[in-house]
This record gives C-alpha cells, structure tokens and sequence, in this order.
C-alpha cells in the first residue's frame, strides 16, 4: 500500500508489517491506526467480548504526541512506530486495573508498566486495550468481573485461554498484535482455537515482570498476532536483556524478521499426532498430519516419530501447582470464598506436594529435555496438535473427556502444550486447518533449544504451502 488508507476496513486489513511500513513511509499517523481500531473494537465487542478495558483517550493522546520517523529508536529491530497494541490482563500498564480476571483484583490499578509492556512501548507501541483473560489462570477466557470471550469463528464456542482475549481481538481484527504469556499453553491453546499465531519463545528470550517467580522457567511472554511475519516482528520488538530478569538474555544480531523474509525449510521433520501420552480427537489428529505434509512440498522429509515424554504429565502437574501456590496461595487465607474452585484445587495441591514428588519431579524434567535435545540431533522440527480437542462450547468450564478417556483434572486436555513447556524450547501454533463444522486448528511446531530463528522460518515455510493466513482476520460469525 503506498497511499493512505481511507476505511476502517483497510487499516484493519492490514498485517502489522504492513501497518508498520505506512506508519514508517508517513502515509498514515498512529492516531489513524487507532481510530481504526477503537471503530472495530465498538463494532465487534458486543459479540465477542475480547478487550473489556479500554483506555481509547489515553491512546489517542499516546498517538497524538508520538514522535516522526527520526525518533532515536526508529531503525532498531522490532520498531512499532506507533501501532497500537493489545495488551493481556495478567499484565501491569501504567495507570490502569489488572484484574486477572478475578474481583479480588478488580479494583487493582498499576502504579507502572511492567518489563514486557515497558519494552513494547520503548519499541513504539502504544497499548489501548487489555484483553479478558481466565480467573487467575485455566484455559477458557471467562470470570465473574467481565464474562466470556466468544469464538469469532463461532460465538457459541470458547477462545482457549489464558490468552484468549487476545487471539479473539486479533481474530476479530480489533488489534494488530497482542501479548501473551504461556505456562502450560496460554499462547498455544487460543492460538489454535482462534486460527491466528502465538509463540512461546525460549525461556529468557522475552523479560517477565517483577511479580513473577524470577528463576521460574515454565511461565513465558511472548507475541501473537496474525501471521508469523508479524509474530517475528512482535518478538524483535519484545527480545532483549533486562537486569530483572535473570534468565533473560540478549537479542540475536540477526533480527528475528530475517528469519520469515528468506525462509528455509527444516531438512527432516517429526510428526506424532499424541507425543505417546494420551488421547487425542481423530478429527484434529488427521488435520494436523495432513497439515504437516505440506512440509514436503517445500522439500523437507517428514516421518512419524516422537522423542519420550515418559512421566511428562504428572512432572508437569507438580511442577506447575508448586508455582501457583507459591504465587497465589495467600488467596486461600485471605479471599478463599472469591476464589475459582479449579485454582483452589490448584494451590491446595502445590501446598501439599510432597519433596519426594518434587524430586521426582524435577528428574523427569532433566530427562525430557535430555531427550529431546538428543532427537533434535536427528531431527530440525518436531510437530503436533496444538491442542487434542476442537473448541468447545463456551459454557463448559473444561473438557472432562476425549473419546472415551476421563480426564481427571482441568488442565488434562492441555497435555500437548504443557509437555513441551517442560522442555524449555520454543514451540509456535500456526493455522493447519478446520474442522468439518468449520472451527479452527492449529499445528504446534517445537524447535530446538533457543533455536527461535530456525523456528519462525520454519513456521514461515508452512504458512506459505498451506497459505491460510490470508483468512484473517474475520468478522465475528454468528
């Protein structure tokens, strides 16, 4: 596009490269950029419900006074040059509530912006929105203080979560980019389900904010947004050092864009439709092995084969409630009755975790990771579902079954993401294809330890053959 935009219609239509090349030309302001969004965001929100605090004056102010194209970071890698962004309720912007979905915190206002928000602005976002998340944690978008998050592909249906309000406003083309973080899918699963792209990066590729554990290495930031060009562009913009964040390390010299704009395809590719652990729905199995055929096309090789995630499930189980009482177990001796019964069962399991269990714990961990490391000296890629069910009707607080198997927690139909996140590799949710009732499904690919570049190309390479990323974004469907 080389002459300003005149309709919402064709801001919005724009990927967040594209937006980013009319704000840097002068073709288009920020403000342009925002007004365009705040239009969208008034027209779909009565359907979807994706971004219940909005901060629109703010905004328009932050765009008003944003600097011209010599500002000094203008030419750093990631620059937004204005974009606004939507931004996660589990994360601080200055002068706003972050609610995490709770009423316990629904009169919690921050004093600042936390690293992840801070560094977006630092690269020239500018947030105007936060996006509905679940109670505290839980990977379907809904809480007692705003409500749920429709499905813009099917209103009747859930977004995922944590990070569902973001791939709904995406989707639903409120945003151009949006953040999120992962513990156990919360970027992969509404991904997936929302037909856009999320991106766990590696750990320490992305600071975390103060109020998280700061050795912890399952919780992650990291970028979504509609295509993995954008989502490239997202993590130069989010990729860098922080002093508080000790597992945070420096940006690549080579820009992570780089890796979308000359794209190789992996040389051999491993696909397994379960990761040998559990169920998975054949519907979605069929389309995520269909999908990573496309591979082939590009002149990769792709076979069945999967390292072992021997004991994955229960180490990531212990693992993850030990850090979710040690976040939020106060809230049982101070707001108990306020509190989501899952998160209850949540923290009063990590409360009563035994050392031998977290023993055990953490040597399954070390073999996973020893595991997958040695397959990735055979392998460039792994790839499987995203997620083992289809999305789900949005009243159903969680899946209880896949097939005929009982599921015997909330979090048991995650396994697919939170195994990988045992692993500490980055792992992306990209498009592969629908179901016959028209949902979304999303392929995860993992790459090799901090391999983030090798990754982003390889995703690039797919989303290419299969060419699906046009599809966005939508209008909400009723």
């Amino acid at each position: 596009m080389t002459v300003k935009p005149e309709t919402t219609d064709e801001f919005i239509s724009m990927t967040a490269t594209e937006a980013i090349a009319v704000l840097k030309r002068g073709d288009a302001a920020p403000l342009d950029f925002v007004d365009a969004a705040i239009a969208r965001i008034e027209e779909v929100e009565p359907d979807i419900n994706a971004l219940p605090i909005r901060f629109f004056e703010e905004a328009r102010k932050a765009a008003k006074a944003f600097p011209s194209q010599q500002h000094a970071g203008a030419d750093r890698p990631g620059w937004l040059a204005g974009l606004p962004v939507a931004v996660k309720d589990y994360n601080d912007v200055a002068g706003q509530v972050t609610t995490y979905g709770s009423p316990i915190f629904a009169e919690n206002k921050a004093k600042a912006s936390d690293f992840t928000v801070q560094t977006l602005e630092e690269s020239g976002g500018i947030p105007m929105a936060k996006s509905n998340v679940p109670e505290i944690a839980g990977a379907n978008t809904f809480n007692p203080v705003f409500g749920a998050t429709r499905n813009p592909w099917d209103l009747r249906m859930t977004v995922g979560g944590s990070s569902g309000g973001s791939a709904a406003a995406l989707a639903a083309g409120e945003a151009w980019l949006a953040t999120g973080n992962d513990l156990g899918g919360s970027l992969r699963i509404p991904a997936s389900y929302c037909g856009i792209v999320g991106m766990r990066p590696s750990v320490g590729r992305v600071p975390r904010g103060a109020g998280l554990l700061p050795f912890d290495p399952l919780w992650v930031e990291g970028p979504m947004a509609r295509n993995v060009a954008d989502a490239a562009l997202m993590l130069d913009s989010l990729a860098h050092a922080h002093p508080r964040d000790p597992l945070s390390f420096p940006a690549p010299a080579t820009p992570f864009v780089e890796a979308v704009r000359t794209p190789k395809a992996p040389r051999r590719v491993a696909f397994t439709p379960d990761l040998n652990l559990s169920q998975v729905d054949p519907e979605v199995a069929d389309i995520c092995r269909t999908g990573t055929q496309a591979f082939v096309q590009a002149g990769a090789d792709v076979e069945e084969a999967c390292p072992d995630f021997s004991g994955g499930l229960e180490a990531f189980q212990t693992l993850r409630a030990v850090l979710v009482a040690s976040l939020r177990g106060d809230l049982l001796e101070t707001d108990r009755d306020r509190v989501a019964p899952e998160i209850i069962w949540n923290i009063e399991k990590g409360q009563n975790i035994t050392a031998d269990e977290v023993l055990r714990a953490e040597r399954v961990r070390a073999a996973i990771f020893h595991n997958v490391a040695a397959f990735f000296e055979t392998f460039d890629l792994l790839a499987c579902p995203t997620v083992a069910v289809p999305p789900y009707p949005v009243e159903q607080r969680f899946p209880t079954h896949i097939g005929g198997e009982e599921l015997t927690s909330y979090i048991d139909w995650m396994f697919l993401t939170f195994v990988i996140t045992l692993t500490g590799c980055p792992a992306i949710s990209i498009p592969c294809g629908t179901t016959r009732s028209g949902l979304p499904v999303g392929l995860q690919l993992i790459g090799k330890p901090k391999g983030d570049f090798d990754l982003l190309s390889a995703a690039q390479v797919l989303e290419t053959e299969l060419g699906l990323a046009a599809r966005m974004p939508i209008r909400p469907r009723k």
